[in-house]
């Protein structure tokens, strides 16, 4: 079989870039590495309900700045602001940070173009006993609505509740995952069912990312300065 690599990871520095941004020295980076996996475990247990896409944190030398994507603001906000207040406070708690935490939300205008989300909706259905072919179908189109050129979504487990567990999947348009240069989003979620735990994966194809397209003005030659030299 063919080894699959994290469509993300394989991007880094070409269509992707780090969900933490920093530099630590070598006797640092474990204890940040081990507070960001904190902050984000902490935050997508609190705001299970509040469509989180995704999670990024920038680290400077006396403060930590947390960035909460969001299809649904208000969950995160809270009543006048409240909910960040109240964030902010037990991040503090959490990580006992002598750095002031700044907590930044911003909104995602079309949650259905993010695979999370897209892959949060079918772990849904899949709880709430819905046939795995009908979730997916369902998905599938919300992801062409949201005009991306592909999709492919595979379920995995005891499909229906079949006593032998399986893989099936699904694809409509384009996938190029061996391109580096498309513009792929990945992400892979479990559903706890009663039968035992689905595994769901979402790819979505937004289309290439092409460099910007530098024209190179070579200088002229002596020939094309002097046409009558010869």
């Amino acid at each position: 079989m063919g080894q699959k690599i994290h469509p993300l990871g394989f991007r880094i520095g070409i269509t992707q870039k780090h969900r933490s941004s920093w530099f630590a020295s070598s006797k640092d980076y474990s204890a940040f590495l081990q507070e960001d996996h904190k902050i984000r475990s902490f935050i997508y247990n609190k705001l299970s309900n509040a469509s989180i896409a995704k999670i990024e944190i920038n680290r400077k030398v006396d403060q930590v700045e947390v960035l909460i994507a969001t299809a649904r603001p208000g969950i995160v906000l809270g009543k006048s602001g409240s909910g960040i207040e109240s964030l902010r406070n037990s991040l503090t708690l959490i990580l006992d940070l002598n750095k002031q935490i700044r907590v930044n939300v911003v909104e995602i205008s079309d949650p259905d173009s993010e695979a999370t989300l897209v892959a949060e909706f079918i772990t849904q259905q899949l709880e709430k006993r819905v046939a795995f072919r009908r979730a997916v179908r369902q998905a599938v189109q919300r992801a062409q609505r949201a005009n991306t050129q592909g999709v492919k979504i595979q379920v995995s487990g005891r499909l229906n509740g079949a006593e032998i567990a399986r893989s099936e999947w699904v694809r409509e348009g384009r996938v190029p995952l061996q391109t580096l240069r498309a513009d792929i989003d990945y992400c892979h979620r479990q559903a706890h069912t009663t039968y035992g735990v689905l595994g769901v994966k979402v790819w979505l194809f937004k289309g290439e990312l092409l460099p910007d397209s530098k024209v190179l003005e070579l200088a002229p030659s002596q020939d094309q300065l002097n046409p009558n030299a010869s």
